[in-house]
């Protein structure tokens, strides 16, 4: 900066040096003015999340207080179950009434997410046998058989969603 312009030179190390312009090296002053001005630099705008899909952002889903399309909830999983949890009392997975014909679905499912975790959970704590249980119970539910004690498992019948390690409360849709 001269007299109040600035002008942008661009110098090899030679010519910088005679100059008496100080060099970035591995220690001394530079390093640390070097690394001072690292911190200072602003970093360039990120442009907003959007859903791949529908070109929604979060700002427009907080603001609407409604996703855009199915793949949003997936865009944006990690700002959408803090806003759920908080406008549910900590719940984030449903509990409630769902229609007569998911029934079977809904409890499938949370079979399943109970037999995952309590197979996470022996893998864990080393109980390999138990977890082999588990795996193949988990393996059976996955193939459609359910894990009834008919196809040859000896699976616990399917719970209430409450009951499978479901959390959450109140009346859902």
């Amino acid at each position: 900066m001269k007299n109040g312009m600035t002008a942008e030179v661009h110098l090899c190390a030679e010519h910088a040096q005679e100059r008496g312009l100080l060099l970035p090296t591995s220690e001394g002053p530079a390093l640390v003015i070097g690394k001072l001005l690292e911190q200072t630099r602003t970093p360039p705008p990120r442009a907003p999340k959007s859903c791949a899909a529908c070109g929604m952002t979060m700002a427009q889903v907080r603001e609407s207080g409604l996703v855009g399309c199915p793949l949003c909830y997936r865009s944006f999983e990690q700002d959408l179950a803090a806003i759920i949890e908080r406008a549910q009392a900590g719940a984030t997975a449903h509990a409630g009434y769902h229609p007569a014909h998911a029934a079977a679905l809904v409890d499938r499912a949370a079979l399943r997410n109970k037999l995952a975790r309590e197979l996470r959970e022996a893998v864990a704590r080393e109980e390999y046998e138990r977890a082999a249980r588990l795996r193949d119970q988990l393996a059976q539910l996955m193939n459609g058989h359910g894990g009834s004690p008919a196809c040859g498992s000896e699976a616990e019948p399917l719970e209430k969603a409450s009951d499978a390690g479901v959390s959450g409360g109140g009346r859902g849709t």
